[in-house]
């Protein structure tokens, strides 16, 4: 998941997202009505801002889907590596982060962020290796959504985690033959603890240093944190100029493009729609699934997707439209009052 998606994919979000794991985490400049950025509208938003929150969805669910291609030359750990070293060779070319003069509290935010990453990542490529796309988003989704019901006003809403659980099972089916892979979904649990406490620590990142420099600097951590296992698994293999290539756009659809297109949206769209719209991305995983990789869906699995999706959007509804909770809404509790971006899958 993965900064990651992703998300999934790789960097940050939830009702956020992807992934998991990639998303961004917005600086207080960078989030709408947050300290020097520009107020929302109050008004519905305008279908092209709509548009480029869903082509950021899209983007980091194609990532994924892309980088299973890598998984039987160098493995879910090797696919790890290069995807985390490129896109922070990406990011820190475009970021440009000050490494020099960072303050001790600075370093002891992005450390503990970083590694969350790295091990989402790491660990949603692991949970991908076994079970399809849109399956693992929506066990990885389990992270943020516990996280945004513990922020809900009211404990009847934080139910929805109780409907997710079961749009889960529906999706994994343990008592059939036909049951998702144990120690995939075991991977995809431990990717959604990490993508849950991503949300927080990617907010406390947000206060330390400004833009995406936190994002820049929690992907060379993951990378550092993939080098070790991604050798082992893959060795030369990793330099296989095919392999790389497939990173490349891994890479670059899964932090560079969600990045920028969801910056555009965060200055012009609320929270509160942010986070329903995001909370769409189980299923559009499970689209990009069919459509890129074949993986098709029995019934009962399509309406576990179902209940995931309407328990994040019930989620994001529940949230107030002010304070930590509203914050959760767009992505996950941040006490200074700015939304942190789900991680990339």
């Amino acid at each position: 998941m993965s900064v990651a998606g992703g998300a999934g994919e790789g960097a940050p979000g939830a009702p956020t997202g992807g992934s998991a794991p990639d998303r961004p985490v917005a600086g207080a400049a960078d989030v709408p009505g947050g300290a020097g950025g520009p107020a929302v509208s109050p008004g519905r938003p305008a279908a092209p801002d709509i548009a480029l929150i869903l082509g950021s969805i899209a983007s980091i669910q194609i990532s994924a889907a892309v980088a299973t291609h890598m998984f039987d030359t160098v493995g879910a750990l090797g696919a790890t590596l290069i995807r985390n070293a490129i896109a922070a060779v990406v990011v820190f070319v475009l970021v440009r982060p000050a490494l020099r003069g960072l303050s001790r509290s600075a370093w002891r935010a992005v450390i503990p962020y970083g590694i969350a990453l790295g091990v989402m990542n790491g660990s949603f490529y692991l949970g991908l290796e076994r079970v399809d796309l849109g399956t693992a988003v929506a066990i990885e989704f389990l992270g943020p959504l516990t996280v945004g019901a513990i922020f809900a006003r009211r404990a009847r809403d934080r139910a929805w985690v109780l409907v997710a659980a079961i749009g889960v099972l529906a999706l994994t089916r343990p008592w059939s033959d036909a049951h998702a892979d144990p120690v995939g979904v075991a991977w995809l649990l431990v990717a959604a603890a990490c993508w849950g406490a991503y949300i927080p620590l990617g907010g406390r990142a947000a206060r330390e240093l400004p833009g995406l420099q936190p994002v820049a600097l929690a992907l060379g951590i993951a990378a550092l944190i993939a080098l070790v296992p991604g050798v082992v698994e893959s060795g030369g293999d990793l330099l296989d100029p095919h392999v790389l290539l497939i990173g490349l756009v891994a890479a670059t659809a899964g932090s560079v493009v969600p990045y920028s297109l969801e910056q555009l949206a965060l200055r012009r769209v609320a929270p509160g729609v942010f986070g329903v719209l995001m909370a769409l991305e189980p299923g559009v995983a499970a689209l990009a699934g069919l459509v890129v990789l074949g993986q098709g869906l029995p019934a009962l699995s399509v309406l576990g997707l179902a209940l995931v999706v309407a328990a994040g959007v019930g989620v994001t509804r529940a949230a107030p439209s002010s304070g930590p909770a509203a914050a959760v809404a767009a992505a996950g509790p941040d006490p200074a009052g700015g939304p942190v971006i789900d991680p990339p899958a």
